[in-house]
């Protein structure tokens, strides 16, 4: 706007005090709903149910009280604990095009730390209608090659909805309703529930041939509009057949082009295809549909498999051909050497039997094929060179070549060489060497490295040496420790598996952290190697790490000359001996000193904190793998305020563009740190950049609960604003609160409850009748004189504050006997007209009537129905003493309604009557609060900042 927009804040500030945890409350919450709800229904036990329709916004709202302020947290629990949704921190749930997935129940659960959570929940009911599909059946024992040629035929229409769905049927132009057709039967099956229809025709006649519809509807529920479904039966209908034109099995190579063409063969009307692979797996990522030919591009072998072609025309069964894909390949070729089995031997020996396997997995395994070689030369199967093969159906195949009565010559390189009949893929060949130097292995593990320490972080390397030749694949494990070295493999490894394969023998662990501490086993693997007892040997790994400790990093907040501890506790180390701990306040060191066997903290006294205590204190406890800190911070900064959210009727007009706004706030834990010598306010219109504040001085003690309340006037209606407040003690400013204060038109006639403390010029909308004697006068006790009526009125406003307004009728000259003031409140629209179910409302107000001359204070209600009628309600006459006292009384209205309150003069000038803090509330007078608020009156001197305030006022005046 360009202008400088000036605040004046009226010095209205007052604190009400109560004893205890005075305003402190447990929190309560209730649900509220905008958006877009078709119904919302009340159920027992408090549950509410909210419809909404599909696709549109579901919009809930938390609302809360209790002090502090709740925090709050929407989840969602569809069935059980289990169903449970992630939550969502926040006062508003909206969830946009909501769909039937989303309904359930929400609940909103506030907790502030004072007694249990508040929850409460509403469950939310999705509305939706599908369009229905129509399915075509006939009996089972009556299905012939002619399918419907006089046969009794079943239309079944389905749609998925909620609410349960209503069917009709119609045949061509003609409703067709259970009785209208002897041959026509309609029935809805009990497993069911009414989710589907079916049209039964009993031995089909020729006028049974025709069109028919089956229209959906949930009776417009929500604006959902009825669906329907059409099917034209004809003596050609008939059931969907497929039938594949390709190979089954097809038997491809890897990279070729392959092509599944399926086509329907039968049906009426045409079936539609669909090509599939079973549980759910995808088609080939490269794979084109077009109709019933699936083609697959570079296929691989992982594209093997089966594939099935679904044809489907909603009359009868499915129909479905399969065929097996066989992508051509050759796959994990390995080797191992057994050494004579009658003979309890390991080693390879002349004159003795040994035996070389080779295993290959194959696609497809008939197709396989094993040749071996002698250093390079054919090998064929003789009596001592014996050649097996296993079955073909056996995958992995397996090739074994026995070499009986081992000689000398026998030695040398002995090539298996697998390969598929056809070709088309490479050939996979192992070479195994037999010779004298050809022995099982052995493992051992470096001398000093099977006990290994390092320090977490660190990167470790287990090793272990594997002699022999071929040297097989070494497998590493972990071991439960269990008191015996050799444990059961049950723990993972540090990558998440339960075995890892090394070739090299070594297991490299990065970045070890105190969980990998344990047991390692390292084996050697059958394969690759010799087909013996596995050799194994174990490394144990200690982790080392610095001390944990509590708690890492705290803040204490301490007052001058007041004694306190710090206490810093161990939680774990290792290694856990021959610790030391360090205190230090910043860079200057307080105490050393070690820990006991029998200790697990250490503790600093302070006996009276001065202003050089105030600081950061660490804790250092220390191993041989570090130092673990405790970190406190010793500050005297006040606490942050807590706003109070739950002001009634905060918010009230005072001038067509001004608006005012009590702002009321309790102080965490006062008793903590020093008195609280004063606030800092500052305020920021929303979208501005320019801070207004002010100090707030405070006279005496704040104590935990009491509640501190400020005016500020002089909003420009209608923006918003941030407040912030910071408490000041003599350590100087401590932690701020912030809240946005945003404007909301005041309370209306037709809200459920209404409120007025007469703080603004519009007085709430109460107007003063124009056929009485005189009119009540706004005042406050800070202004008021009092001059010629000492002994009478009020001398500060019902809170106790002096600067807060009450009215009051004035009784001097030229006031005589009787003469009346009328005040009219707003009027209110009552929820019922009905005399049998007339609304229940409590009328309350606080008076105060003080002096020898007091006359009278009489309540009326006048409803306004055909004729204006005023009732009398409540009256009191005479002196009532020099203190304020609430009034409430029940009314029942049948019409638009005003409450009228009348002051009557008695027979001096000391006959003062005041009223303040009126208050209409739907529902039933409750007891009112015991009366037991304090107040602090403001310094008399104006503060600095008025001056400043009304010089900007001025000048903004002169913009304009």
């Amino acid at each position: 706007m360009g202008v400088v927009f000036g605040l004046l804040w009226l010095f209205t500030g007052f604190l009400q005090g109560v004893h205890g945890q005075g305003v402190y409350a447990p929190p309560t919450v209730r649900i509220v709903h905008s958006g877009q709800a078709c119904n919302v229904e009340e159920e027992r036990y408090s549950e509410r149910v909210y419809t909404i329709k599909e696709g549109e916004t579901l919009e809930l709202q938390c609302l809360v009280t209790g002090h502090p302020r709740p925090q709050i947290r929407w989840t969602k629990t569809a069935g059980g604990a289990s169903d449970r949704e992630s939550s969502l921190h926040n006062e508003t749930l909206r969830i946009q095009n909501i769909n039937r997935h989303q309904g359930g129940r929400y609940y909103c659960k506030a907790e502030n730390g004072l007694g249990s959570p508040a929850i409460r929940s509403i469950r939310v009911d999705v509305y939706y209608l599908d369009d229905p599909v129509i399915t075509i059946h006939q009996s089972v024992g009556e299905a012939k090659e002619q399918f419907y040629f006089e046969r009794t035929v079943f239309l079944r229409c389905v749609a998925n909805s909620n609410p349960p769905v209503h069917y009709t049927w119609r045949r061509g132009r003609e409703v067709l309703s259970q009785g209208s057709d002897s041959g026509v039967e309609i029935y809805e099956p009990f497993f069911t529930q009414g989710e589907t229809k079916i049209l039964k025709l009993k031995n089909l006649r020729p006028q049974d041939y025709a069109d028919y519809t089956c229209f959906s509807s949930v009776r417009n529920v929500c604006g959902i509009e009825d669906k329907s479904a059409h099917f034209t039966l004809s003596n050609r209908t008939a059931p969907p057949s497929v039938k594949l034109l390709l190979d089954d099995p097809l038997v491809v190579n890897a990279g070729e082009t392959i092509t599944l063409v399926c086509v329907a063969s039968g049906g009426d009307p045409h079936p539609s295809l669909k090509w599939m692979r079973p549980d759910g797996q995808q088609l080939p990522r490269r794979s084109v549909v077009k109709g019933g030919t699936l083609t697959v591009p570079a296929v691989a072998i992982d594209d093997g498999g089966v594939y099935s072609c679904v044809g489907s025309n909603n009359v009868g069964n499915p129909a479905k051909k399969t065929t097996t894909i066989l992508v051509r390949g050759l796959r994990k070729g390995r080797f191992w050497i057994t050494p004579d089995p009658y003979h309890n031997d390991d080693n390879i020996q002349i004159g003795r039997e040994v035996k070389i396997s080779c295993q290959v997995e194959a696609t497809p395994p008939e197709e396989l094929q094993f040749s071996w070689l002698k250093n390079g030369r054919p090998l064929r199967s003789s009596e001592r060179m014996v050649i097996t093969h296993t079955d073909t159906d056996v995958s992995p195949g397996t090739t074994n070549l026995d070499i009986i009565d081992l000689k000398f010559t026998d030695f040398g390189t002995y090539t298996c060489v697998a390969s598929l009949r056809n070709g088309g893929t490479p050939e996979i060949s192992i070479d195994v060497n037999i010779s004298s130097t050809t022995v099982p292995p052995e493992l051992t593990v470096p001398r000093g490295r099977s006990h290994l320490i390092a320090q977490e972080g660190d990167t470790v390397d287990l090793q272990c040496l594997v002699s022999g030749k071929p040297k097989p694949i070494i497998l590493w494990s972990r071991v439960e420790e269990s008191g015996v070295a050799a444990a059961t493999a049950t723990a993972l490894m540090p990558d998440g598996s339960v075995q890892t394969e090394s070739y090299d023998g070594i297991l490299r662990i990065s970045n070890v952290t105190r969980e990998m501490s344990g047991t390692y086993r390292c084996q050697t693997s059958q394969y690759n190697g010799f087909n013996v007892k596995p050799r194994e040997a174990l490394i144990q790994l200690v982790v080392q790490f610095p001390p944990a400790v509590e708690p890492e990093h705290t803040e204490i907040r301490q007052a001058l000359g007041r004694a306190f501890s710090l206490t810093c506790r161990l939680l774990r180390a290792h290694p856990a001996r021959l610790l030391r701990y360090e205190w230090k306040l910043g860079t200057r060191l307080l105490t050393v000193g070690q820990f006991s066997d029998q200790r697990d903290d250490t503790n600093y006294h302070v006996r009276a904190l001065n202003r050089e205590g105030y600081g950061e204190y660490t804790c250092d406890i220390t191993n041989e793998a570090g130092a673990g800190r405790c970190t406190f911070l010793v500050t005297g900064k006040a606490n942050p305020p807590e706003f109070y959210y739950d002001t009634y009727s905060a918010l009230w007009q005072s001038r067509p563009r001004v608006y005012g706004f009590k702002l009321q706030w309790t102080q965490m834990e006062p008793n903590a740190v020093d008195r609280i010598l004063a606030y800092r306010l500052g305020i920021r219109q929303m979208g501005q950049s320019r801070w207004w504040e002010q100090e707030i001085p405070m006279e005496g003690t704040i104590q935990k609960g009491e509640l501190l309340t400020y005016n500020l006037t002089e909003l420009i209606k209608p923006e918003s604003y941030l407040v912030r407040l910071t408490p000041i003690t003599r350590y100087g400013e401590g932690d701020s609160t912030e809240r946005i204060i945003t404007y909301s038109a005041p309370v209306n006639p037709h809200l459920r409850e209404f409120q007025c403390g007469f703080e603004d010029e519009a007085l709430c909308l109460f107007s003063q009748d124009k056929n009485d004697v005189f009119d009540w006068t706004r005042h406050s006790a800070a202004t008021r004189d009092t001059k010629y009526t000492p002994n009478t009125g009020p001398s500060s406003d019902r809170t106790g504050s002096k600067q807060g307004f009450y009215m009051y009728i004035e009784t001097s000259r030229p006031r005589l006997e009787d003469d009346t003031a009328r005040l009219l409140s707003p009027t209110f629209n009552s929820k019922s007209s009905s005399v049998s179910n007339n609304p229940t409302y409590c009328f309350a107000f606080y008076y105060h009537m003080y002096g020898k001359h007091i006359g009278a204070l009489n309540v009326f209600l006048r409803q306004k129905g055909q004729a204006v009628t005023d009732t009398l309600v409540w009256s009191l006459t005479g002196n009532q003493g020099d203190r304020w006292r609430q009034a409430k009384v029940k009314i029942h209205p049948t019409t638009a309604f005003q409450m009228v309150i009348e002051g009557v003069r008695g027979s001096g000038i000391e006959g003062d009557i005041a009223i303040d803090d009126v208050a209409i509330e739907e529902g039933e007078c409750k007891d009112p609060p015991p009366n037991n608020l304090r107040s602090l009156a403001p310094p008399s001197s104006p503060h600095i900042w008025q001056h400043c305030i009304t010089l900007i006022l001025a000048l903004i005046g002169q913009q304009r």
